[in-house]
C-alpha cells in the first residue's frame, strides 16, 4: 500500500484529561512515583508509561513525537528544543573518536560548522563530497567511517539526494544512512526509502508560523531509546528538551501541514517556471532542468509537489541585496533566515545561513555571491506576487 503521511497524521487521536480535543499540556518539570521501587525502575529504563523528568520525556513531547513518527513512518521519535538539538545528539551517538563520516558537501551551515571545526576536536572527522555523485560517496567511505549523511533536498543549493541509492550504498558497508528532511516534509519520505535517521528542524514547513523552534529526531524504537538513556544517552545528557508548551503549539500547526506544504509548492513552482520563462538562472526541483528533477520525481509523494525552496542568481551580491530590499519594501516578503513561513523569506545565503562555509568552499560547490533563497509563501494570488516580483527585478536591473 502507498505510504500516506498526511493520513497517518490525521489518524492520530488524542482526548485532553477534561475530554479536550487537544491533548492536556504537561506543565510539569519532574514528576512523582507512588512507590521507591517504579521510580529505581524508570531510572535504569525498565518502565513504559511512567514519567521522571522533563529532560527526559513528558506527555506533551510524546504526543508530537508520535505524530512525527508517524509522518515520517518511523517506530518512533524524540523532540528536541531546536533543531541542531536533534542533529548534533545523533551524529554524537553514533559516532565518537576514531570514527569517520560521509557528508554531503551543501548542507546547512550550523551542521557543516559542527562537523567541520567542533567533531575533530572529539576525534570524529568528516569528508564532505558531492552527494549527487554515488561513486564519489563510496570511494570516500573508509574502514573508520561510521555514518553517510545528507539532506533530502540541500540547504541551499538545492541538491537532491537520491536516498534510495544511498541506502544501498550504506546497507553494504554497513552505515547508518542519516537525511535531514527539513526542506521536504509531506513531499519526500525517507524512511520509506531506506533512510535510518530522518531529523527535522521542526521550526521551518512544520511549524510554519516562525514563532518556536525545535527539532526531532525519527527512528527505531532502540536508536531513540539509546539517546534517551540516563546512562549514555547524547540527547538526555546534552539537554537539549523540547518544553511542554511548544510541544503541544507544533502539534496543533502540524494539523495544516499537508494543505500548507501543497500551497507552498503550487506558489513556487509558479514562480520558479516564470523566473526560468524570464532567463533567470533559477534552481527548483520541479524544474526539468534541475540535474535531480528525475531523481525527485522517483521518491515524492506526488500530491504534495517540489516543496516551497527555489533559489535564483543575481549576478552579484549587489544586486542580491537590493532586489531583497525593494522585495521587502514592496510587502512580497521578509529580508529574513529560516523558512516555512506564511510569506515569503528571502536571504543571500552566502552571507547569513551558509556564513559558516569558507568564501573558497563556497565558490567550489556553486554557491554564488548573487544567489538569493527564497522559502515561497502562502500566497493566494500567486500572479499578483509574480507581478510585482518581476516590476521590483527589473527596476534593481536584475531584468
Amino acid at each position: 500500500m502507498k505510504f500516506k503521511p498526511a493520513n497517518n497524521i490525521q489518524d492520530l487521536q488524542y482526548f485532553g484529561e477534561f475530554g479536550g480535543v487537544n491533548p492536556s499540556i504537561s506543565d510539569s518539570s519532574t514528576y512523582t512515583f507512588l512507590s521507591a521501587k517504579t521510580m529505581f525502575d524508570t531510572f535504569e529504563g525498565n518502565t513504559d508509561g511512567c514519567y521522571l523528568y522533563s529532560r527526559h520525556s513528558s506527555p506533551s513531547n510524546l504526543y508530537l513525537s508520535e505524530a512525527l513518527a508517524a509522518m515520517e513512518g518511523t517506530e518512533t521519535a524524540n523532540v528536541s528544543a531546536t533543531g541542531m538539538g536533534a542533529i548534533t545528539p545523533t551524529i554524537l551517538q553514533i559516532c565518537g573518536a576514531g570514527n569517520h563520516i560521509v557528508s554531503s558537501r551543501t548542507i546547512y551551515g550550523g551542521t557543516y560548522a559542527f562537523l567541520k571545526n567542533f567533531t575533530p576536536k572529539i576525534g570524529i572527522e568528516t569528508s564532505f563530497v558531492d552527494i549527487t555523485k554515488l561513486d564519489v560517496v563510496e570511494a570516500a567511505i573508509t574502514k573508520k567511517t561510521k555514518m553517510i549523511y545528507c539532506e533530502t533536498v540541500s540547504n541551499p543549493l538545492l541538491e537532491v539526494a537520491d536516498i534510495k541509492a544511498l541506502s544501498v550504498l550504506a546497507k553494504k558497508h554497513n552505515l547508518q544512512l542519516v537525511v535531514d528532511n527539513t526542506f521536504s516534509p509531506l513531499s519526500i519520505s525517507p524512511a520509506q526509502l531506506g533512510a535510518d535517521i530522518v531529523i527535522h528542524s521542526l521550526t521551518k514547513f512544520i511549524n510554519g508560523s516562525s514563532d518556536t523552534m525545535g527539532g526531532v529526531i525519527c527512528g527505531t524504537t532502540d536508536f531513540i531509546n539509546s539517546q534517551k538513556s540516563v546512562i549514555d544517552g547524547a540527547s538526555m545528557l546534552l539537554g537539549a528538551s523540547m518544553d511542554s508548551m511548544r510541544a503541544a503549539s507544533i502539534l496543533k500547526n502540524m494539523r495544516t501541514l499537508h494543505i500548507r506544504v501543497k500551497q507552498h509548492s503550487k506558489n513556487a513552482s509558479y514562480l520558479a517556471e516564470k523566473f526560468e520563462a524570464n532567463g533567470l538562472k533559477t534552481v527548483y526541483p520541479g524544474l526539468k532542468s534541475h540535474p535531480s528533477h528525475e531523481v525527485f520525481k522517483s521518491m515524492m509523494n506526488e500530491e504534495y509537489g517540489f516543496g516551497g525552496m527555489l533559489t535564483i542568481d543575481t549576478g552579484s551580491l549587489d544586486k542580491a541585496n537590493a532586489l531583497m530590499e525593494l522585495m521587502q519594501e514592496r510587502n512580497l516578503g521578509y529580508l529574513a533566515v529560516s523558512l516555512g513561513f506564511y510569506k515569503t523569506l528571502f536571504s543571500a545565503p552566502g552571507t547569513s545561513t551558509s556564513s559558516e562555509i569558507p568564501l573558497d568552499e563556497q565558490k567550489e560547490m556553486g554557491l554564488t555571491d548573487g544567489l538569493i533563497r527564497f522559502s515561497i509563501g502562502l500566497d493566494n494570488d500567486i500572479e499578483r506576487t509574480y507581478q510585482m516580483m518581476n516590476a521590483c527585478m527589473k527596476e534593481v536591473g536584475v531584468l
